[in-house]
């Protein structure tokens, strides 16, 4: 998936370029936050699609995902306004991380659909049946 490797890669250029430039009093708040929540969108959406045969699994995922890709964008905001550090790369990431989070969203209702048209409905007959036996 393209967002995967888009967030991955993303990940990597964070880790890199952005959080070694960060002043060491960030390291338990911004660093650590950035760090956090960029590696986590690849990992959410590989852990998400495993589980994608559970009907609210997948969903789950993606959904914090998509949450975790607006809190790496605050971040980038963050690293930009404050420290000055790697302008042009941060909206090039914040750019990344805002297209990220709108395929998510794309995927989350794409998925939706999918599991509303896919869904086998219920034969209430059978279960009134088997209570009136008991």
């Amino acid at each position: 998936m393209e967002v995967w490797q888009n967030t991955y890669k993303g990940s990597v250029i964070i880790a890199r370029q952005i959080l070694p430039k960060l002043p060491p009093r960030e390291k338990y708040d911004l660093t650590d936050q950035l760090s956090r929540s960029s590696k986590a969108i690849p990992r959410l959406i590989a852990e998400g699609y495993a589980k994608k045969h559970q009907r609210a699994g997948f969903q789950k995922y993606i959904d914090d995902a998509m949450a975790e890709c607006n809190e790496t964008i605050v971040s980038l905001e963050h690293v930009k306004d404050i420290y000055n550090v790697e302008p042009d790369l941060c909206n090039e990431l914040i750019d990344v991380y805002d297209k990220s989070v709108r395929q998510l969203y794309k995927l989350a209702i794409a998925w939706d659909k999918f599991k509303t048209r896919n869904r086998v409905p219920v034969d209430d007959t059978i279960a009134d049946n088997n209570n009136e036996n008991n």
